[in-house]
């Protein structure tokens, strides 16, 4: 979540909101600077944009603008105290999600997430809240393409080649040669891909501890977690997630 507000009180506001919410798992990237604001855009796509359309260095409608320029799909809220009708048509005509004024109530903020969140984002708050375990259906005419909907659905699950080859009624052995054919990698290789790409998603978007993205992302133990992702990424997961947990300040580089 990117906020960027001149006003720091605001954006408190808006992080304790957050952090009282169902998504408090997320990241909160904050900047007072449009400048500072595209350094962090660059940096990772956030799942939302919150801005104040008041900032020292750019109109508030320009960087949403830019910001859908550089990610179509993201969600940009104003939440303003300016209410002028020709600000508001701004806004709809740039593509913004929501235009909300200040002071706004927490259940109103938290409703416009509800609504404007991107798909992708909203599963992954929904499956961290409620892991629900349904039977996925296999399509018998296509069990690779079954086997692979069942890995990225089910990711977190303890699956093993067996296990998969019988819900697409195919043999081990059969199934291990034609997954292999199919997407060049074994079912091993497949399911750590899978898995890995999933705890990257969350180092960089939410704050939970290495444990837990361990747990939620299929690893029997937060130290084979760790041993898998430095041989995949050659980096440790905690590495991994300082390139992008800065907020208003970049790390110094030392000479």
């Amino acid at each position: 979540m990117l906020i960027v507000d001149n006003d720091k009180q605001s954006r408190q506001e808006f992080c304790s909101i957050i952090q009282d919410s169902k998504y408090n798992f997320l990241s909160i990237y904050e900047s007072s600077t449009a400048d500072r604001a595209l350094f962090l855009l660059k940096q990772n796509k956030p799942g939302c944009m919150i801005i104040d359309l008041s900032l020292p260095d750019m109109n508030g409608i320009q960087l949403g603008r830019t910001a859908l320029e550089m990610y179509p799909d993201l969600p940009v809220i104003v939440v303003t105290h300016l209410k002028m009708f020709s600000l508001v048509q701004d806004a709809i005509n740039a593509g913004f999600s929501a235009y909300l004024l200040k002071a706004l109530s927490k259940t109103e903020l938290i409703e416009t997430f509800e609504r404007v969140l991107t798909p992708e984002l909203s599963k992954q708050v929904n499956t961290m809240m409620n892991r629900a375990q349904g039977e996925l259906v296999s399509d018998l005419s296509k069990p690779i393409e079954s086997a692979i909907h069942i890995i990225q659905e089910r990711y977190n699950e303890s699956l093993t080649l067996k296990g998969v080859s019988d819900q697409v009624y195919l043999s081990p052995s059969y199934f291990s040669r034609m997954f292999k054919d199919e997407t060049g990698k074994s079912f091993v290789e497949y399911l750590a891909f899978v898995r890995l790409q999933k705890a990257k998603t969350m180092l960089r978007l939410s704050s939970l501890p290495i444990e837990v993205i361990a747990n939620n992302t299929g690893f029997s133990t937060a130290g084979y977690f760790a041993t898998t992702f430095k041989k995949h990424v050659e980096i440790t997961p905690s590495e991994y997630r300082e390139q992008f947990y800065w907020t208003e300040e970049p790390p110094l580089i030392k000479a």
